[in-house]
């Protein structure tokens, strides 16, 4: 006897990284770098940590459901109303409330290949044909991916900038895709890396979302207010559409902890300055440094880089692995010859850069 959806039978659970205690263990080393989830490196808020220990509340009581006061606040940052907002356990769940409102055997849902695979995992857990895209150096290949759309499209992905490349898709470029799609297939746009982009090169929001009521844009808490342990992000879309994603979404899928830290995070604008800020010296730094031995990568408008290697990329990150220092094999996220590095500390980045000299010499 078959148990649960057919499709199932044929998925893998995600697969995550080894741990940091794990890799001590199984390696005897003492000190452990993590590079492998885009993290912050430089932790959160002072004002976070100091809310939190202050902060009290009643464990054996359910969360708001509404989040009333991180909807108002943020609301009011983002110049939306409060109904076009939808709060997620991280962006994972948005995605997976995405693909359970609109998607279901006999529709179909495109999006770019290599992209954030969970677009892929939760469509077909719905019973959705997938259309992939191949990218073309990272990028999205917009002209195609309207080519794939039909009337069974329910939903398209766009992730920029896009993981696992860090690539970024042009303003003009989306704003030209989208007037192009058909206004009854709902468009994602996935800017979990909003505040890692530069200024000028950051969508207008609520320009999109007036003229445009099939759009959603996901974005999160986790990556440059380093609030991934809270697992909290949010969808902002018209109040329509916002409102079925509502009737998706469980009741309590937020907890009261993970919503304030939210508005005090808010409330810090220096901490993700300073984040952006850090991020892109010690990137240009890294970025000097493999100029410097004759190894690419792709333009990144994010706190990673997708290096490419001169060997397999699982055999490069345990190279890595082996010397202390955690990053994601490419080879897992569908470009063989990288892997995807965070940009961590300035003495982090040092310390890495050692471990690859020493690894060119070995190959010599």
């Amino acid at each position: 006897m078959t148990v649960g959806k057919l499709v199932l039978q044929h998925m893998q659970p995600y697969k995550q990284g080894m741990q940091i205690d794990e890799v001590k263990r199984l390696y005897g080393l003492n000190k452990i770098v993590k590079l492998a989830s885009n993290e912050n490196p430089f932790g959160f808020s002072d004002k976070v940590r100091e809310a939190f220990e202050t902060y009290s509340f009643e464990m054996e009581m359910y969360p708001d459901g509404y989040a009333y006061h991180l909807r108002k606040k943020l609301a009011r940052k983002l110049q939306v109303q409060d109904d076009q907002l939808v709060f997620g356990s991280g962006s994972d769940e948005l995605i997976a409330i995405i693909c359970r409102t609109f998607l279901h055997e006999g529709t179909n849902t495109v999006m770019a290949s290599p992209t954030f695979p969970q677009y892929r995992h939760s469509s077909l857990i719905e019973g959705a044909e997938v259309r992939e895209v191949p990218t073309v150096n990272g990028r999205h290949q917009l002209d195609q991916m309207l080519q794939q759309i039909d009337e069974n499209t329910k939903v398209v992905w766009l992730c920029t900038p896009d993981n696992p490349s860090g690539e970024l898709i042009e303003e003009n470029d989306f704003l030209s895709f989208i007037q192009k799609c058909p206004s009854e297939t709902v468009v994602v746009l996935d800017e979990a890396y909003y505040e890692f982009v530069d200024q000028d090169k950051r969508y207008n929001l609520l320009k999109n979302l007036a003229s445009f009521p099939n759009l959603i844009v996901l974005r999160t808490f986790s990556k440059a207010y380093g609030l991934a342990n809270l697992r909290i992000g949010y969808a902002i879309a018209n109040e329509h559409i916002a409102n079925l994603l509502n009737v998706v979404r469980s009741p309590f899928n937020t907890t009261s902890l993970s919503q304030y830290l939210a508005t005090i995070a808010l409330d810090d604008n220096d901490f993700v300055r300073e984040t952006k800020q850090l991020n892109d010296e010690i990137k240009a730094s890294f970025q000097t440094f493999l100029n410097s031995i004759g190894w690419s990568y792709n333009e990144s408008h994010t706190n990673f880089l997708l290096v490419h290697t001169p060997v397999n990329g699982n055999e490069m990150a345990q190279y890595l692995l082996e010397h202390g220092y955690i990053v994601r094999s490419g080879a897992l996220l569908g470009y063989p010859n990288t892997v995807r590095i965070t940009i961590g500390t300035k003495e982090q980045m040092e310390g890495l850069q050692s471990v690859i000299r020493k690894f060119q010499t070995q190959q010599k």
